[in-house]
């Protein structure tokens, strides 16, 4: 029961990128080229997911034993301190997302639609996250010098 609400629920979020229009490459890039032929359009539908998820969030940090409808604890993350690597992967997702039109959630969306080009983003995306998790590695095993 749990996989096939986690696949409802899966279904409703692509359809909502695809009504969004955030699963069309072209609009997100035409959103993104603020110097161009810019499209503020998906402003307005960021302001919305923000709007629909800052309630249960809200809540969800008020209330110390909040839990899923599963019933599995919530835990939020307790990292707040803006770091290199954070501002790094930031700029890495943004830079992708600029170049290709194209983030994680809407390149599943594509891929069920058949729009080939989410593929190699896809595996770009993978490579990237498999050659972080290499250097990350190389890096903790290195001796640090004092």
């Amino acid at each position: 029961m749990k996989n096939l609400i986690a696949f409802l629920l899966g279904g409703l979020f692509s359809l909502g990128l695809m009504v969004s229009g955030m699963a069309n490459p072209e609009k997100v890039l035409n959103f993104l080229d603020v110097f161009g032929d810019w499209d503020p359009s998906l402003a307005l539908v960021m302001a919305g997911a923000i709007g629909v998820a800052l309630i249960p969030f809200q809540w969800a940090l008020s209330h110390s034993n909040t839990t899923t409808v599963y019933g599995e604890k919530i835990e939020l993350p307790l990292q707040t301190k803006i770091d290199s690597k954070l501002i790094a992967g930031s700029a890495l997702f943004g830079i992708g997302w600029g170049i290709a039109g194209i983030c994680p959630a809407p390149s599943l969306t594509l891929i069920g639609l058949g729009y080939s080009q989410a593929l190699y983003f896809i595996t770009a995306m993978l490579l990237g996250i498999w050659g972080y998790g290499f250097v990350q590695r190389a890096v903790d095993r290195k001796p640090h010098q004092k």
